[in-house]
């Protein structure tokens, strides 16, 4: 997929912009909090429906400004076919997102159809952060190239809502209908096995891929792997949630199901949190989110990559490693932010090849070369 311009109004500290991309490498360098990641955000905000900071939208509406408007013109670069997809919020008011004009009737029906990867410095979230911010990877990369996984989601996520009302009534006193905490236990096994094959087929598929870019990142220095555990791996899922229903009662929530799945991330045999350096833990999380790009491509179109400021706290072999990899034509549209120019000029150097170089400054871009 690649953008071929984009038209920002009243997003975050961009009071208006108006750019004509490049359909290979586009870069924006300029100091810390000038707009270079907000730029990237919107470019995020219509491929997924919201910003990749917050899902409050109304954080979006630049300071003092009633709304926010995002457009962007698209071509697939497998089919050339052209869209447009239009984003807005007023202040009090839902947002407003259009295909070619037409407003969408639920929002999930646009996930996957701007395939895009992000690459920033709060992935390392990954490997510090709680079990829900590797399922929410899982999700994600998912949900961008199977299109009924979202709703197998919001099912599981309803029913397991249910459920968890009923437990909590009953920890306070009241008393539950049995037959109905039974039709939202069916309903939690049912959509959380459909989660469960494809969260695990998933897994399989980006272990090969990460490794290998792993191991060309880090030059073979470290051993790293991936290990996707799930209730669902003990056998049927309604038995295990059934079995242990009385310490559901106990605590007043659901203490089994997919919402306790985990993506283990070991280096060395041992727990990555525990052991990696920061440049370990930097280097595992690229290669992850560029295993996923990878196996976006070969699901779908080619995603548009962003790679926001990624260079920071790797040593020079492992940037040098980076900029290969990117550089290379199995990459498609790439944005990239930095500080720093000698970065940029060592990746535009590399990839021989057509690009726009943009300075960035109080959330406005001008444009160094056409």
């Amino acid at each position: 997929m690649i953008l071929r311009s984009l038209s920002i109004l009243n997003y975050k500290n961009i009071e208006a912009a108006d750019l004509e991309l490049s359909p290979k490498v586009n870069c924006f360098i300029g100091n810390n909090g000038e707009g270079k990641t907000n730029l990237l955000d919107a470019v995020y905000f219509l491929s997924f429906c919201h910003s990749a900071s917050s899902t409050v939208d109304s954080l979006s509406i630049r300071h003092d400004a009633d709304f926010f408007m995002i457009e962007g013109s698209f071509q697939d670069d497998v089919t050339s076919q052209e869209l447009t997809i239009n984003a807005g919020m007023k202040r009090g008011h839902k947002k407003i997102f259009r295909k070619n004009g037409k407003a969408y009737t639920r929002l999930s029906e646009h996930i996957g159809l701007i395939p895009l990867i992000i690459v920033s410095p709060g992935d390392v979230v990954l490997i510090t952060g709680g079990s829900e911010d590797r399922r929410r990877f899982l999700d994600i990369g998912i949900s961008q190239y199977d299109n009924g996984y979202i709703n197998h989601l919001n099912r599981y996520n309803r029913a397991l809502q249910s459920r968890n009302a009923l437990l909590k009534m009953a920890e306070n006193g009241g008393e539950v209908d049995m037959s109905v905490m039974e039709l939202w236990e069916e309903e939690m096994a049912r959509s959380g096995e459909e989660l469960y094959k494809r969260r695990k087929a998933f897994v399989e598929e980006i272990i090969p891929i990460f490794s290998r870019i792993y191991r060309r990142i880090s030059n073979e220095k470290e051993e790293v792997s991936l290990q996707y555990v799930s209730h669902c791996s003990r056998g049927s899922l309604l038995e295990v949630i059934q079995r242990d229903r009385a310490k559901d009662f106990a605590v007043g929530y659901s203490l089994h199901g997919v919402h306790r799945d985990d993506l283990e991330m070991l280096i060395g045999g041992y727990p990555m949190k525990r052991e990696a350096s920061q440049g370990q833990s930097k280097t595992f999380v690229i290669a992850l989110r560029l295993a996923l790009f990878e196996l976006l491509k070969q699901h779908s179109s080619t995603p548009i990559l962003l790679l926001d400021d990624i260079f920071d706290k790797l040593d020079a072999d492992r940037v040098e490693h980076i900029v290969s990899i990117v550089a290379g034509e199995d990459y498609g549209q790439i944005f990239i932010t930095d500080t720093n120019r000698e970065h940029l000029d060592r990746i535009l150097s590399t990839a021989d090849t057509d690009y726009r170089l943009y300075h960035v400054r109080q959330g406005k871009f001008l444009i160094h070369n056409a």
